[in-house]
C-alpha cells in the first residue's frame, strides 16, 4: 500500500499547488490516527484476549439487562427506595465474607477453572429470578436472597477475574487490556440497559432475567476454547497464611495501601448513589423503566468514553493525572445531576459521573496491578475487590435510607458535596498521587 502513490490532480492554469503541499500532512494524519487505534486496540492481536473480550460482552450485555430490571422490578413491588438500598447491601456484603478467601482461591487453583465454576453458578441464580418472575410469585425477599447469593459467586469470581487479564496478554499491554475491560463493560452499560428497559416495559422483568441467564453461555465457552500455558500455582498452605502474607503486603507498600484507600472512598459515594436511579427516573423526572435504562445507558456512555481514552494513552505516565482529573469531574457533574429535573440534562450530567468514575477506578486497577507482584496477584487483587465491592453496599444502604428521609435529590447533592471534599482532600494532602506515572 505504502509503494502505491494517489494520482496528482489536475489544477487550474494559476492555481496554487496546495493539495500537493498538504497531501504529505493529510498521509502523516492518517498514519497517526492508524497508530493510535492501533495502540488502543493492541490487546486484541492477543488470541485468548480476543476470546475473552467477546464473551464477556455478551455476558455483561445480559447482566446489564438484569441490573436495570431487578432495580426497577424491586422499586415497583415496594415503592420504597429504601428497598433499593436493601438491595445493593445485599448484593455487597457477601464481599466482606468471602473476597479476600477468593483471592486465595484465585492464587491456589487455576483461575479458568475458578471462573466457569463462578459463572455457571450466575447463569442458574438468574434463571431461577426468571422463573420466579414468570410465575407470578417473585417477592422482594426472594430478589434479596438472591442478590446476597449472586454477591457470593461474585466474591469468588471478581478477583480471578481482575488477576485473570495477566495470562491473556504481555506485561506491557497489561495496562491497555485493563482499560479494554473496562471498555468492554461499559459498551455493555450502553446498550443493556437502554434494551433492558425497553423489553422490561413492553415483556416484563422475568425475559431480562432470561437472556442474562443465557448470555452467560459465551463467555463460559470463550473460556473453554483458550489455549493457555500451565497454570503455575503456589505451594498449597494454610489459607490463613496466604491471605496474611496479601495484606502485609498491602500494608507496607505506601502507594498501593492509599490507591486502595482512594477506591474504597469513590466507590462509596460513586456507586452507591447509582441505586437511587429507579427512583429518581420515577420520581424526579416522571418517567419508568425505559427512562432508567436511558439514564444507566447514559452513564455507560460516559464511562466508555473513559475506557477508550485510557487504553489510548496506556502506554503514556500520566496515570495519576487522569485519577485526579476524574476525582474531581465526578463529583461536579453529580452535582449537576442533582440540580436537573430534565431528562436530557439528567442523561449528559450522568455520562459525566460514569466519565469520571472510569477515569478513577481504571487509572488505580491499573497502578496497582503495575506494582504487585505474580505470585501474590490473586490475593491482592482480592483485597482490591473486598475495598471495591465492600464500600459499595454500605454506600447502597446508607444512600437509600437517606432517600427515603430526605428525598432523593437532597440526598444525591450531599452525595456530590462529599465527593468533592474528598477530591479536594487528595489534591492538597496526597501532591504526589497526581504525579504516579
Amino acid at each position: 500500500m505504502g509503494s502505491v502513490q494517489p494520482p496528482e490532480e489536475v489544477l487550474a492554469p494559476g492555481a496554487p499547488p496546495a493539495e500537493k503541499v498538504s497531501a504529505p500532512g493529510r498521509r502523516m494524519t492518517r498514519a497517526r490516527i492508524r497508530r493510535g487505534l492501533r495502540e488502543t486496540f493492541i490487546s486484541l492481536r492477543y488470541p485468548n484476549y480476543r476470546l475473552w473480550f467477546a464473551g464477556q460482552l455478551v455476558s455483561l450485555f445480559g447482566t446489564w439487562m438484569q441490573v436495570t430490571a431487578q432495580g426497577f422490578l424491586i422499586y415497583d413491588l415496594t415503592r420504597s427506595p429504601a428497598y433499593l438500598g436493601y438491595v445493593g447491601f445485599a448484593s455487597g456484603a457477601p464481599s466482606w465474607l468471602f473476597t479476600l478467601y477468593g483471592g486465595v482461591v484465585a492464587d491456589r487453583i487455576p483461575r479458568r477453572t475458578l471462573l466457569i465454576i463462578t459463572q455457571s453458578a450466575m447463569m442458574l441464580l438468574a434463571f431461577t429470578l426468571a422463573l420466579l418472575t414468570f410465575s407470578g410469585r417473585v417477592q422482594p425477599w426472594h430478589i434479596i436472597v438472591l442478590a446476597f447469593l449472586l454477591g457470593v459467586a461474585n466474591a469468588f469470581d471478581a478477583p480471578a477475574r481482575q488477576a485473570f487479564t495477566i495470562e491473556l496478554v504481555a506485561r506491557e499491554d497489561l495496562t491497555n487490556a485493563i482499560a479494554l475491560n473496562a471498555t468492554m463493560f461499559n459498551a455493555a452499560t450502553i446498550v443493556g440497559p437502554a434494551v433492558g428497559g425497553i423489553v422490561y416495559a413492553l415483556a416484563g422483568a422475568a425475559w431480562c432475567f432470561v437472556v442474562n441467564a443465557i448470555s452467560f453461555v459465551a463467555v463460559i465457552a470463550a473460556l473453554a476454547m483458550m489455549k493457555l500455558g500451565p497454570a503455575r500455582l503456589p505451594a498449597n498452605g494454610a489459607a490463613g497464611g496466604g491471605l496474611r502474607q496479601g495484606l502485609r503486603y498491602v500494608a507496607s507498600a505506601k502507594t498501593v495501601r492509599g490507591l486502595m484507600a482512594c477506591l474504597g472512598a469513590f466507590a462509596f459515594f460513586g456507586i452507591g448513589i447509582v441505586t437511587l436511579i429507579p427512583a429518581w427516573s420515577v420520581e424526579v423526572l416522571e418517567g419508568n423503566a425505559a427512562t432508567n435504562g436511558l439514564l444507566l445507558s447514559a452513564r455507560g456512555i460516559g464511562s466508555l468514553i473513559a475506557g477508550l481514552m485510557i487504553a489510548a494513552l496506556g502506554r503514556y505516565r500520566v496515570k495519576g493525572k487522569l485519577l485526579t482529573l476524574g476525582s474531581f469531574a465526578m463529583g461536579l457533574m453529580l452535582l449537576a445531576f442533582a440540580a436537573t429535573n430534565q431528562l436530557p440534562f439528567s442523561m449528559l450530567a450522568i455520562a459525566g459521573v460514569g466519565w469520571g468514575f472510569m477515569l478513577i477506578v481504571n487509572t488505580i486497577n491499573a497502578l496497582v496491578q503495575s506494582r504487585v507482584p505474580d505470585e501474590l496477584r490473586g490475593r491482592v487483587m482480592g483485597i482490591y475487590t473486598l475495598v471495591f465491592f465492600g464500600m459499595i453496599p454500605i454506600g447502597s444502604l446508607l444512600a437509600g435510607i437517606a432517600a427515603a428521609q430526605l428525598g432523593v435529590p437532597l440526598t444525591v447533592a450531599l452525595w456530590a458535596v462529599a465527593q468533592l471534599v474528598l477530591a479536594s482532600l487528595l489534591w492538597f494532602r496526597w501532591p504526589g498521587l497526581r504525579r504516579l506515572p
